[in-house]
Parts: structure tokens; sequence; C-alpha cells
């Protein structure tokens, strides 16, 4: 049994060591851990409360008396110390007055800033924006598009081909898409003339990586169709979108082409700006600069898609991003756009 005299002597000495712990706490953590010591429901305050019982009877009330006492000190004692530690204006960790470190803020990469810009001006024209895969069947990629089933670029050395079975086998087997055209295939599908949309996306190639190639790289494709556009009509809107995009004094051409999908077609050239046509190193002295391919949508592709092309005619035309990037920026190697070296993207 608990000698009484042994009791209160401890009580004491709790009461002391108690105020102590909260005069010397700086914080109110501290002053949290002093509380916790001394009036926590495992401190040794507690503890003689709970022993109470176990005294000698003539013992129990001047125990208890003076345990309660000291728990009332030292709860005053601790609000008195919490209203003084919150007066304490609290001091900065850090030093306000050094110069701040600059936040590095983001920008959009060359060729999304690119692509944003062609979209705007084919905006401003009346195209909308359309999207669709990157990996495609076969008929959207090929088919569709007028590009027979014996055409080279569908061996498997020139195309990428998705392993696995395809989804839709009648659709022919996955790839990874080689131009956006596909695109408009699939929103002639679903929407009757007239429609006018552009098709910005990645597209993928297996060409040797060198400063003019690379295996995956950015076109924007466009598509117009309705009862009566013609030729005349395709020139105009790329001959305003070219001016548009290198000044007004940019002069444009057309030279005959062959596309599976158009028929008649064109390459779209425009005048080498770093010599105004006269012939340079920069344009191989020819004076222009091959910059697009464009021609009238071919008969076949509409009757793919449900079109009567006795009805209906259109043109569709398709540039490289990078291509047009390099050409504004005076830009050589188009390796540099991928490597990611902030060196170079933070120029733009």
């Amino acid at each position: 049994m608990i000698d009484g005299a042994d009791a209160l002597q401890h009580v004491d000495r709790l009461q002391t060591e108690a105020i102590a712990a909260i005069e010397s706490a700086r914080t109110s953590a501290e002053l949290e851990r002093a509380r916790v010591t001394f009036l926590g429901r495992k401190s040794r305050l507690t503890d003689i409360l709970r022993s109470v019982p176990t005294l000698a009877v003539d013992q129990r009330a001047a125990v208890g008396q003076r345990a309660n006492d000291a728990k009332r000190v030292v709860e005053a004692r601790l609000a008195e110390r919490q209203r003084t530690l919150a007066a304490i204006p609290v001091r900065p960790t850090m030093d306000l007055t050094l110069p701040g470190s600059a936040i590095p803020i983001g920008r959009l990469h060359p060729i999304t800033q690119t692509i944003e810009t062609i979209r705007s001006l084919f905006v401003t024209m009346g195209f909308e924006i359309a999207d669709g895969p990157e990996v495609e069947f076969e008929y959207y990629n090929f088919d569709a598009l007028n590009i027979p089933r014996e055409h080279p670029s569908r061996e498997s050395f020139d195309t990428f081909f998705v392993e696995g079975p395809s989804p839709e086998p009648k659709k022919g087997r996955l790839v990874l898409r080689s131009h956006t055209s596909p695109v408009q295939i699939r929103v002639m599908e679903q929407r009757q003339p007239p429609l006018a949309v552009i098709v910005p996306g990645k597209v993928y190639r297996p060409d040797p990586l060198d400063p003019s190639h690379s295996f995956m790289f950015h076109q924007v494709e466009g598509l117009f169709v309705d009862g009566r556009t013609s030729f005349a009509d395709l020139k105009g809107v790329l001959d305003h979108f070219l001016k548009a995009l290198f000044g007004e004094q940019t002069r444009t051409r057309f030279r005959p082409h062959f596309f599976p999908f158009t028929e008649p077609s064109a390459e779209v050239d425009i005048a080498c700006a770093a010599c105004e046509g006269a012939g340079c190193s920069t344009c191989g002295r020819k004076g222009w600069l091959e910059i697009m391919g464009c021609g009238m949508v071919h008969p076949n592709v509409f009757k793919a898609v449900g079109y009567d092309p006795k009805r209906v005619q259109g043109f569709a035309f398709g540039m490289g991003v990078e291509r047009i990037a390099m050409l504004q920026h005076g830009i050589v190697d188009i390796r540099l756009f991928f490597e990611n070296d902030l060196r170079f993207l933070a120029q733009f």
C-alpha cells in the first residue's frame, strides 16, 4: 500500500516539474508535449489520482485534495502560457528581403505553335477541326483512298503494321497511319456535303532519320466538298493561306503531280524567301520551295464513302508541319524538334 506522505511529496514534485516545463516551452508544440506529460491520461499525476482508493482511509482525502489542487495549478499555468505564446509575433522562417527565385514558365513546342497557327488561319475561312485514330485500318489508310492493294506503300517494309489480329478483319490489318487522310474518309462516312475540315495530327512512315526525314512527323490535311467546287477554288484557298502564313509578298505556283486520291493533282511551291526566287543554296538553286500537295478529290474516293461523284466534287490538300516550321524559323535539321534540347526549344 502506498504511503500517504510519500504521495503528497510526489504530487509537490510533479507540480514543480510541470510548471518548469510549461514556463520553458517556446512553441505550441513544446507546450503540448508538457500538457500530455503532466496532465495526459497516462501521466504520473493522473496515476496518483487513480491510486487514491488504495491509500489508507485517513490519508485519501489529503492526497486527493493535494493532487486536484496541483492539477488546477498546472492547468492554469498551461492556459496562461498558451496566451503568452499566442501573443508573440511569428517570425518568418525565411528572409523576405532576399530576391525571389524565378519560377520557370512552360511554353508551347514549336510544332504545336505551328499547328495552332495553321488551324487558326483555316478556321477563319470556315474550316472545322477533325481528329481520328493514329492506329488505323488498312481500309481507311489505303483502300478508301484509292490506293490499291498492290501499291508499294502497302508492303510490310514500307508501312508500320501493328501485330495481332484485326478487330474488324473485313477492314484489313491495323497500321500506324501514314497520313491524316483516313480521318477525311471517316468524316465523309458520317456526314453529307457541304463540309470543310482540316485534320492535324501525327503520322508514321518508315523513313530513315536524317536532317529532312523522320519516322514520325506531323501533317495538316484539308478537305472541302460541295456541289460545285473547282480547282480555281482550291488555288484561291491555298494562295490566301500561304500569303497569310508567310507574308503578302509570297508568290505561289502549282505544278502537275500524281496522288492516287486526287485527280487532277498538283504540288504547291512558294518562292524562296531567302533569294526571292533567284536561286540559292536554301532552295537548291531552284528559286522555289515545295510546300504541300493538293488536288480535286478522286471519284473513287467519293464512291468509297457513298457519295455520288456526279453530284458532288471537292478538293483536298496536305502539308508537313515540320516542313513549314523549318521554313518559318530557318531550321535545317528536323531532328532538333524531337531531341528535347531545352536550349533549342527555349528560342520559340
